[in-house]
């Protein structure tokens, strides 16, 4: 819950069994907007050691309940969760706070609010997911397996900045229903915006301690994440975010045997073959590369072409890309992109350009330069293996093509990476579709579509590596469980 500290800015509290309160050291650190970070937008409480042991107490001690509330009444929970932030008074609040902390385009917000309400929906109904089965069993004659789907315990949930609405509900919402409860930890980036998540269940009927909140600042959330991790109430494991981080959590859940879904960073493909509808892909390419500034797992950072209609789609690209206006969408409604999350990350994505032109590459659109955090779209013409902007993600406004002479060297290069997340491939030949989509490694590859791309039913998943593994599915958030129920007077070996 956001109030007004002394200064009139707005305070996140935490929130920990139902109550929404300051940290017991009254630790605070500040919120500020990328597009004039010398003027903090807000304060959060910062969390301390004796704040995580409170939720995680908390989350333990309302898991022995929450994991037995019948069914209809959690889908009734989400279901009224649905309607709520579909109401206007939410979404004025989304779009309000989201454009304060991380100045995101209103369109953008709007993007990633109206999948939330549906997400919330479709998460109400995977209660049906939630089913047992029985059989007879094939180890001791006579006996009845009972297989039962049931909640883990205690889930730690990590969500990012870039699409803090429904990066958060993702990551609470499976569990939720699941019959888990969830100590979310946000972004230091975006606590505000996050805390309407917990806001959303709390209005909605959510019992205390069933989700607790847990902002802490920069500095103290590497020692408190791995208290957390090493609390024996937790049982799982979920982050989306970078690969540098999803690395160390993973190393210290292994500590613990813990199991994790990461759903971590992407250097999405788009390969391009020499029969593709060039103008349409040419609007996809600008889309799903330049949405939010570039700063999506999905976005597409590398584009393979085919020589013959390379620069038919270069310049097909640049056309849309010039167009693009970047600026502060507080100040002005006109403006498609915004800044990047912070200006480190501004002065990484043009260092990564510079780095590439030195090794050959060409700048066909940008100009190499950065105001504070805002970065003009640029597009790299002569990517390879061996320049950083090939290998990593950038999260910024910027593509790199790679031309190539055939099919099997467009797929060759779309595989030459860490990340495994999402891809697209164009072409009007439905034989080649089946193909060569089939051959390139990724969780979701498009035909004739962006990078840009989620299905409910699935979700996105990496494939290991850099992307991350698991999904945020009703499997992932449950433990099959088997009763064995045996027939009476059994013989056995040795006694009879």
């Amino acid at each position: 819950m956001s109030t007004s500290d002394s200064s009139s800015l707005p305070f996140t509290s935490l929130f920990i069994n139902g109550q929404w309160v300051p940290s017991s050291t009254s630790s605070t650190f500040p919120i500020h907007n990328p597009s004039s970070p010398s003027s903090p937008v807000g304060h959060s409480a910062s969390a301390s050691v004796a704040d995580c042991t409170s939720a995680l107490t908390s989350a333990a001690t309302a898991f022995r309940t929450w994991e037995h509330t019948s069914l209809s009444s959690k889908r009734s929970i989400f279901l009224k969760a649905a309607e709520l932030l579909a109401s206007e008074r939410y979404k004025k609040k989304v779009i309000e706070v989201t454009q304060s902390e991380i100045g995101a385009v209103e369109p953008w917000i709007l993007g990633t609010w109206a999948p939330s309400v549906e997400k919330l929906k479709w998460t109400a109904g995977c209660v049906n997911e939630l089913r047992g089965e029985t059989f007879p069993s094939d180890f001791a004659e006579g006996a009845h397996v009972v297989v039962q789907r049931r909640a883990m315990g205690v889930v730690f949930t990590i969500a990012p900045w870039n699409a803090p609405l429904i990066l958060t509900i993702r990551a609470v919402a499976i569990p939720l229903i699941c019959g888990n409860t969830v100590v979310l930890k946000p972004s230091e980036f975006t606590p505000r915006t996050q805390a309407i998540v917990v806001e959303l269940f709390q209005e909605a009927g959510l019992p205390n301690g069933v989700l607790n909140y847990l902002p802490m600042s920069r500095e103290d959330a590497p020692e408190l994440t791995k208290q957390i991790i090493a609390n024996p109430a937790v049982r799982k494991i979920n982050f989306t975010g970078s690969d540098r981080v999803g690395k160390i959590l993973a190393a210290e859940a292994a500590k613990y045997l813990k199991p994790c879904v990461f759903e971590l960073g992407g250097k999405a493909p788009c390969v391009v073959l020499a029969d593709a509808d060039i103008p349409s892909a040419s609007r996809a390419i600008a889309f799903a590369s330049m949405i939010n500034s570039g700063q999506v797992c999905m976005s597409t950072e590398r584009v393979i072409v085919l020589r013959s209609v390379a620069q038919n789609l270069i310049d097909g690209v640049k056309g849309f890309a010039e167009k693009f206006k970047v600026g502060d969408p507080r100040s002005d409604n006109k403006v498609h992109l915004g800044a990047l999350f912070h200006e480190p990350s501004a002065k990484n994505v043009i260092q990564m350009i510079t780095e590439a032109k030195e090794a050959g590459a060409q700048i066909v659109l940008g100009d190499l330069k950065r105001n504070g955090a805002f970065v003009n779209p640029h597009l790299v013409v002569g990517g390879r293996a061996g320049m950083r902007i090939w290998e990593r993600e950038s999260f910024g406004p910027v593509t790199v093509f790679a031309v190539v002479d055939t099919i099997d060297e467009a797929v060759e290069l779309a595989n030459a990476t860490e990340y495994s997340l999402s891809a697209s491939l164009w072409t009007k030949d439905v034989n080649l579709a089946f193909d060569v989509g089939g051959r390139i490694r990724a969780g979701c590859t498009s035909i004739n579509g962006p990078t840009f791309h989620n299905e409910p039913i699935l979700g996105d998943v990496g494939l290991g590596g850099a992307s991350g593994y698991g999904r945020f599915d009703v499997d992932n958030f449950t433990d099959k469980r088997m009763i064995v129920i045996h027939p009476p007077n059994r013989s056995y070996p040795l006694v009879g």
